[in-house]
């Protein structure tokens, strides 16, 4: 198992994460879809931009839920065996940075 997966498989032990994660994953993935839909119907660029934006931000906003679920569980059990140390932590969301 990677890292970034232990990670998000600590995420999705709290069910509520696990929807709220689920949700903005399905936003999108609406979102995605309306983009497609704009470009193959030769939308204006503005609005392809700015459904192109509301996706970035939606998995932005779902990969963040993801660590910091994932932070909250490591600062409540650092010795969780299958955990994330803060290290690997923060790696991770720089990388959404």
């Amino acid at each position: 198992m990677t890292d970034v997966t232990a990670t998000a498989d600590a995420a999705l032990h709290d069910p509520d994460a696990q929807r709220k994660i689920a949700n903005r994953l399905r936003r999108a993935h609406g979102q995605l879809a309306a983009v497609i839909a704009a470009v193959e119907s030769d939308a204006a660029c503005r609005d392809v931009v700015q459904q192109l934006s509301a996706v970035s931000k939606a998995l932005d906003r779902a990969g963040f839920l993801v660590i910091s679920t994932a932070l909250k569980e490591c600062l409540a059990d650092p010795q969780a065996e299958g955990g994330s140390n803060p290290e690997e932590l923060e790696k991770l969301f720089l990388s959404l940075a």
